[in-house]
């Protein structure tokens, strides 16, 4: 196992947040509790967030519902709406080297790692600019009898964006980027792990709000804890629901805004399969599946955790993974050499290790990895993690670990592999390896997921992203992303008189 004991960098100085923002500005709360930010490798608190009460929801939504209601940014152009996207992500741009260490200490990534991220971001909002540009809001189509009826996409209106700690601000762009595009409000609600970043993104809005760019009321970001958080998602002044995160809260956000038949997006977890044909070049396979299996130490919904190879195939194939897996530079996340960091908190540490045992208990092997790293006394670590003899049923097959841990498992033949990784509730992403491109193609048909890779495991999130079965409702990026945040409307007319 390969893991580094230097220390690059100390622990940023973050500041405190006293202020919650509501409609563009940073106001006093009603509430007086407060969030601590954990650091996932000092283990000690680095920042605190003021938390939001259900009052400063109530506030942060009426301020959403009057600004949609006015009209005032739901009335400018898709152009003009694409112009402050535009800014946003310039503001995004200038501010990479506040964000990269900020990611750093909220997800534990390294900082090699963290930097692309937060650059992608403002990429995101460049590209749903882009969308916006070319967005047709009006098509007139004629009816049999000589009418016009007039097609029209409209906003959906106040919109509740709830991101998950995992990856915050690229979150952000999934989901306010196209709202704002659409002409939305939006209050954005950010998980208590990792409450930073989004609070640098408020910084911006407040300045194009104080420099007439964005209207007031428009966007509101609060931090606040589940009981809180509900309240948002049963306020009858939100329209639209827009969550990433587990498909057990997804469910639950889901029952509540079904009690108001409130629109919902839902972007959920995973449990994706990455197969390996028995054509495959296993020195291809080793040049992307044990990062996309591992990014952010296995703390992505994409990851590719269940590791399909034919029995013929079993033996050489694990060797060439516990060489290629354990080969990843792990420690320090200050030390940019590094790809794998702690996770993000103890509780997620934790639940990791005791998935670890599960497996275990359940008859798997630990071919690889399995506890915590030599050499640290700190930081939530786990050990880039191989587990061999799973069986299709046990839990570390069916279960979201969100932990570095690998279920190896075997098929008899390739309809047999198509079963195994079917055999899942979840369908978000997926990969299958083999020389014959073609023929990965037709194999990536039968796959039940939402996005799928041949011969790699690289996603572009400007293209449209989400699930299949209990992964979501909806897709985020690309043209698609764009219009889950309009209603669409026919307006019918008589045929003009000659």
């Amino acid at each position: 196992m390969t893991t580094t004991e230097t220390s690059a960098a100390p622990t940023p100085v973050i500041a405190d947040r006293e202020q919650v923002f509501i409609g563009g500005r940073w106001v006093d709360s009603t509430g007086d509790e407060w969030i601590d930010l954990v650091d996932s490798f000092s283990e000690q608190k680095v920042a605190r967030i003021r938390s939001a009460t259900t009052e400063d929801v109530a506030r942060a939504v009426a301020a959403a519902r009057e600004s949609f209601d006015k009209g005032e940014w739901a009335s400018r152009t898709m152009a003009q709406r694409a112009d402050v996207l535009d800014m946003i992500a310039d503001r995004l741009a200038q501010r990479v080297d506040e964000l990269t260490p900020i990611g750093v200490v909220e997800v534990g990534v390294p900082i090699s790692v963290s930097r692309p991220t937060q650059e992608m971001t403002g990429g995101l909002f460049r590209a749903t600019a882009a969308f916006a540009r070319d967005f047709e809001t009006r098509e007139d189509r004629t009816r049999a009898d000589g009418g016009i009826t007039r097609i029209l996409k409209e906003p959906t209106g106040v919109v509740a964006a709830i991101i998950p700690w995992n990856g915050p601000i690229g979150t952000i762009a999934f989901k306010v980027a196209p709202a704002l595009a659409a002409g939305c409000s939006v209050v954005l609600k950010t998980a208590p792990e990792a409450p930073v970043s989004p609070s640098v993104f408020a910084d911006i809005i407040g300045e194009l709000v104080e420099e007439g760019h964005i209207p007031e009321g428009v966007v509101s970001v609060l931090c606040a804890d589940r009981e809180v958080s509900e309240t948002l998602v049963t306020n009858p002044d939100v329209d639209h629901i827009t969550f990433t995160g587990s498909t057990a809260a997804g469910r639950r956000i889901m029952s509540l805004a079904g009690e108001r038949i409130a629109r919902v997006s839902l972007e959920l977890g995973g449990k994706s399969a990455a197969i390996i044909l028995d054509d495959a070049d296993i020195n291809h396979v080793l040049q992307s599946l044990p990062m996309g299996g591992c990014l952010q130490s296995g703390q992505a919904c994409i990851a590719l955790t269940r590791v399909l190879v034919s029995r013929k195939r079993h033996d050489e194939v694990l060797e060439a993974l516990k060489v290629a897996y354990g080969s990843l530079p792990m420690g320090d996340p200050w030390d940019p050499g590094n790809f794998l960091g702690p996770l993000a908190m103890e509780r997620q540490r934790e639940r990791v290790e005791s998935y670890i045992e599960i497996a275990k208990e359940e008859g798997a092997t630990i071919a690889l990895g399995g506890g915590r790293p030599a050499g640290y006394d700190h930081g939530f670590f786990v050990e880039q993690t191989l587990i061999d003899g799973v069986r299709p049923d046990m839990r570390i097959a069916q279960e979201e670990v969100f932990g570095p841990v690998i279920s190896i498992i075997t098929f008899e033949d390739e309809d047999d592999a198509v079963a195994i990784a079917n055999n899942s509730v979840y369908g978000l992403s997926g990969a299958v390896y083999t020389e014959d491109l073609d023929h990965g193609f037709e194999v990536a048909q039968r796959i039940r997921t939402g996005t799928i890779s041949v011969n790699t495991s690289t996603m572009d999130f400007t293209l449209p992203f989400g699930g299949y079965k209990q992964s979501g409702l909806g897709r985020e990026g690309g043209i698609e992303g764009l219009e889950e945040f309009f209603e669409t409307k026919a307006v019918h007319m008589p045929a003009t008189a000659q």
